[in-house]
């Protein structure tokens, strides 16, 4: 009797591929405050949205702003982030770093690869 396939099946796969990413040679991984920060600065990109230290730094369910700005400063150093200038010069704006794009387009990958597989 073959069994059933749900729908479960196809996330658990995607975090078996997911899993397999971090073997690889890439960047350095993240702490759990650090991802939640990757995360709002991804959805942010998504949406064409501006992203200032400040505004990361009032985000209080993450963390406190001394907190959320050593983060930035750690994810900076390991390559996932960039702080890029503005017009105004006391400011600036959070960006994904190319290898960070990379890194969602392999989690993208995995994501198409799971579901594809009967």
């Amino acid at each position: 009797m073959k069994q059933r396939k749900r729908p479960a099946d196809i996330y658990m796969r995607f975090l078996r591929l997911a899993e397999a990413l971090r073997g690889l040679p890439s960047l350095p991984s993240l702490d759990p405050v650090e991802e939640r920060i990757l995360t709002l600065v991804a959805r942010a990109s998504q949406e064409q949205r501006r992203l200032s230290v400040r505004d990361v730094m009032a985000v209080d369910s993450i963390g406190s702003p001394a907190t959320l700005h050593a983060r930035l400063k750690s994810m900076r150093e390991k390559g996932w982030v960039l702080l890029v200038d503005t017009e105004d010069a006391r400011r600036k704006q959070v960006e994904l770093s190319q290898a960070a794009l990379q890194h969602f387009d392999r989690l993208s990958e995995c994501l198409v690869e799971a579901a594809r597989k009967p």
